[in-house]
């Protein structure tokens, strides 16, 4: 990232910033990793000069979408959480985990290939998605709609394990019934 960790973006800065980001996610999962990074920015309403200020290369580029997919899953908790009761926000929540590990395969290689460099593009992002299915997890418990002898690394890792052999677009409906099977099995009273 290059961002400088002592002076906060400007509003227009942090706006590009995001459009990049939001534009290299679409593009990426159309064309592929290896697409022209000039189509990202274009995509985003920015020039090439703007990407490249904020990315300059095409790992930091992926490694930032990485980044930001896994901030957007974990920040949408309180907002679940606050607009739906929690074992609902706790439904809604692995939707969007599944929406998440999907587009995480398609930047695997990438990732790998940035790790390999001796990068850690995962950082602290397992912890933060322990910790927003703990929060996820501990409202359902407080309002009696779960059952509390499974543990949120048990329920991490069957989600995971949902995601990653349900992961094509054509299987998205075994994967969703398979998060239903799940959740009902988690719920209180099973």
């Amino acid at each position: 990232m290059v961002e400088d960790a002592q002076r906060p973006l400007r509003a227009d800065a942090r706006r590009n910033r995001d459009r990049i980001l939001t534009a290299a996610v679409s593009v990426f999962a159309k064309e592929g990793l290896d697409a022209h990074l000039e189509r990202i920015a274009k995509a985003a309403g920015v020039g090439s000069a703007t990407l490249y200020r904020n990315f300059p290369t095409r790992e930091a580029l992926i490694e930032a979408v990485y980044r930001n997919e896994v901030a957007q899953l974990c920040d949408a908790v309180p907002d679940l959480l606050s607009a739906k009761p929690p074992y609902e926000a706790l439904r809604a929540w692995t939707r969007l985990f599944l929406d998440y590990v999907t587009a995480k395969l398609g930047m695997i290689d990438a990732l790998r290939a940035i790790a390999a460099t001796g990068e850690n593009p995962y950082g602290h992002s397992r912890e933060m998605i322990q910790a927003a299915l703990t929060t996820l997890m501990d409202a359902c418990a407080a309002a009696g709609t779960i059952r509390t002898d499974i543990s949120p690394s048990d329920m991490g890792a069957a989600l995971t394990g949902i995601a990653l052999t349900s992961a094509q677009p054509e299987q998205r409906q075994q994967a969703e019934r398979l998060l239903d099977l799940t959740l009902d099995g988690l719920a209180a009273g099973s």
